[in-house]
C-alpha cells in the first residue's frame, strides 16, 4: 500500500489535569517495567501537569532517593534487552532527572491503618486534592485496599476527583469477580472505579473501532453472510519466567481469556455504539458478551482444548518443559495453553464460530486476529482445477508487527489465467515515526483525564467470566493436560478442535510484513 512519503501529523493532546498518583505495591515489578517508563514516556510527550507528584507505597525498606535509583537502575539496564517494553528508546539524562523528582516513597503496610493516615496527610500538603490510587499489588488485596480507602473517606470527591484503578486478573472465575466488585462498589461509585487491560491500551486494538466504524467498506460484509469464522491468537515464545507463584495457580485461562482475549472478542464483533464515548461503547461489550452462548459442562469439554508444554526448541534453542521450570511442581496440571470455541447468539453473528486460543513457548510470538470470509461459492474460470475459490483473509495484527492486511485472489503476469493469493495491507511503522512505548500510556493518560472508554465496567468483567466458568467446571473435574513441545502452535487437541468444523488455525507468526506478495502454492491455474 503507498502512502505519502511525508508522516501523518499526530494530534497532540493536552496534558492531564493535576492531581498526585498513589501507588500501591511500589516494590513491585509491574510498577518498574510498565507504569514509572510509560509515566515517564507521558512526561516527555508533555502529556503530565508540571505539579503531579507520583507516591509509592509498599512495606519495603526505601526513601525517596532509594526508589528513584532503583527505577532508574531498571531503565537504564533494559535499553539493551530485545524483549523490554520501551525498547529501542535511550533513557536521557536530563529528562530523568526532572522526572524522578516527581518520585516519591512512602514506607508503610498498605493492609493497616497507619498508611491511609500518611495518604491524608500528603493530600493536605498537596496542591491539589485529585487522587489515584493505583493497585499494582497481588489480586488478593485489591478489595482490602479499596475498603481502607473507603474507611479512611479517602475516596470521597468533596474537592476534586477520587479514582480507583486494578489490574488483572479481576477475580478468578465469576463468583470472586462478582464479590470483588461487590466490595468495590461498597464504597465507591463505578465511574471512579478503572479496571486496566493493558491489551486495550495498543494502537491497532483501537484501531479496530475506527477501521469498523469510520469506513464504510467494511460494515455490509461484517456478519454472518459473509464472514466463515473468526480466530483470537495470543501465543508467546516465552515460558513462566519469574511469575511461576502466580501462574501455577491461575493457568494460560485465568491469565489471557476473560480479559486480554475477550476484550479483543469484544472491539471485533460488537454493534456499532450510538457514540465512540465510554458509556455507550462499554454497554456494546456488555451485550456483546452477555450473548457468548453458555456451554453446559459436556459442551465446553468437547469444545476446548487444554495443554502444557514439555522440552522441546524455540529459536534452535533447547528449552524446559513446564514441569522442570524453577517453582513448579513435577506433577503439576496448569495450562499453559488454551483453546476454546465460542458462539455469539445474536443476528448479526449467529452461526459464526470464534476460536481462540492462547499459550506460552509457541512458535513464534504473535497476537492477532484473523478473520476468514466466506468463499466464492463457485470458480467461474475456465479449466478451473478447484470448483471452490480460496477465503479471503483480513489479518489484524496486534503485536508485534502492528498493522492490518487483507488477502485476495488475483491474476499472476503472464499468458495464462494463473491465480495466487495476494497480500496488502498497513503497517503502522511504515506510516508513523512512533516513540518508544509500552502500551500503559494510552490507558494511564486516560485514567488522569477520566476518559473510562477504554476500562471495564463490572457487568462487562462479569459476562465475561459467564462465558468462561463452563471451561473451568469441565477442567476442574478434569485437570489433565495434553502435552506440546515447545516451539510447537499446541497440542493435537487444539488442531482437532478446528478439523471437527473443516478448518484450520492461521499458522502462528505467518504473518511476514507490509506490501503485497504471492503465497507460494496457493495459486490456481486453468
Amino acid at each position: 500500500m503507498s502512502h505519502s512519503d511525508e508522516q501523518p501529523q499526530q494530534k497532540t493532546a493536552p496534558a492531564a489535569e493535576n492531581s498526585t498518583l498513589f501507588v500501591f505495591g511500589a516494590s513491585g515489578d509491574l510498577v518498574k517495567r510498565l507504569l514509572v517508563p510509560s509515566l515517564y514516556n507521558l512526561d516527555r510527550d508533555g502529556l503530565l501537569d508540571d505539579g503531579m507528584q507520583i507516591v509509592g507505597i509498599d512495606i519495603a525498606d526505601n526513601d525517596d532517593d532509594g526508589f528513584r535509583d532503583h527505577i532508574e537502575a531498571f531503565l537504564a539496564d533494559k535499553q539493551a534487552a530485545s524483549h523490554a517494553e520501551g525498547r529501542n528508546s535511550d533513557l536521557n539524562d536530563e529528562a530523568w532527572a526532572n522526572f524522578a523528582q516527581r518520585l516519591h516513597y512512602i514506607q508503610a503496610d498498605f493492609t493497616g491503618e497507619e498508611a491511609y493516615e500518611r495518604l491524608h496527610e500528603w493530600l493536605e500538603g498537596a496542591d491539589t486534592a485529585n487522587a489515584i490510587f493505583y493497585c499494582a499489588t497481588s489480586p488478593r488485596f485489591f478489595g482490602d485496599i479499596a475498603g481502607n480507602l473507603g474507611k479512611a473517606g479517602l475516596l470521597k470527591e468533596d474537592d476534586g476527583w477520587r479514582r480507583f484503578v486494578v489490574e488483572k486478573p479481576f477475580g478468578r472465575d465469576l463468583q470472586s469477580a462478582r464479590e470483588l466488585n461487590a466490595q468495590l462498589l461498597d464504597v465507591m461509585d463505578e465511574t471512579q472505579i478503572y479496571r486496566i487491560d493493558h491489551f486495550l491500551g495498543k494502537e491497532t486494538v483501537q484501531n479496530i473501532l475506527v477501521a469498523r466504524f469510520a469506513n464504510v467498506m467494511f460494515e455490509p460484509f461484517w456478519n454472518n453472510h459473509y464472514i466463515d469464522h473468526v480466530q483470537i491468537t495470543a501465543a508467546e515464545t516465552v515460558g513462566v519466567e519469574k511469575r511461576a507463584a502466580f501462574y501455577d495457580a491461575n493457568g494460560a485461562t485465568r491469565d489471557m481469556v476473560p480479559n486480554h482475549l475477550f476484550q479483543l472478542l469484544a472491539m471485533v464483533a460488537i454493534e456499532p455504539p450510538s457514540a465512540l464515548g465510554a458509556d455507550a461503547l462499554r454497554s456494546e461489550k456488555a451485550k456483546l458478551l452477555s450473548a457468548v452462548r453458555p456451554w453446559n459442562t459436556e459442551e465446553a469439554r468437547h469444545n476446548s482444548a487444554r495443554g502444557q508444554y514439555r522440552p522441546g526448541s524455540i529459536n534452535d534453542e533447547k528449552v524446559p518443559g513446564y514441569r522442570e521450570e524453577e517453582d513448579i511442581s513435577d506433577d503439576s496440571n496448569t495450562e499453559t495453553f488454551a483453546a476454546m470455541k465460542l458462539m455469539i447468539d445474536n443476528w448479526r453473528w449467529i452461526g459464526v464460530p470464534f476460536y481462540l486460543r492462547t499459550g506460552k513457548r509457541m512458535s513464534a510470538r504473535d497476537t492477532e486476529i484473523a478473520i476468514c470470509f466466506k468463499p466464492a461459492p463457485y470458480a467461474q474460470f475456465r479449466d478451473a482445477e478447484v470448483d471452490r475459490m480460496a477465503s479471503n483473509w483480513l489479518i489484524i495484527q496486534i503485536q508485534p508487527n502492528e498493522g492490518l492486511w487483507f488477502d485476495f485472489q488475483g491474476k499472476r503476469p503472464g499468458p495464462e489465467l494463473a491465480m495466487d493469493t495476494l497480500k496488502m495491507g498497513f503497517a503502522y511503522k511504515d506510516f508513523y515515526d512512533l516513540p518508544a512505548a509500552t502500551g500503559y500510556e494510552t490507558l494511564i493518560y486516560d485514567c488522569l483525564t477520566g476518559d473510562q472508554m477504554l476500562f471495564q465496567r463490572a457487568d462487562t468483567i462479569e459476562n465475561g467470566w459467564r462465558a468462561v466458568q463452563p471451561f473451568l467446571d469441565a477442567w476442574a473435574e478434569d485437570d489433565s493436560v495434553e502435552g506440546y513441545a515447545a516451539g510447537e502452535d499446541g497440542p493435537a487437541g487444539a488442531h482437532e478442535l478446528l478439523e471437527r468444523d473443516g478448518r484450520k488455525w492461521h499458522k502462528v507468526g505467518e504473518f511476514t510484513g507490509p506490501g503485497i506478495a504471492p503465497v507460494p502454492g496457493d495459486s490456481r491455474r486453468r
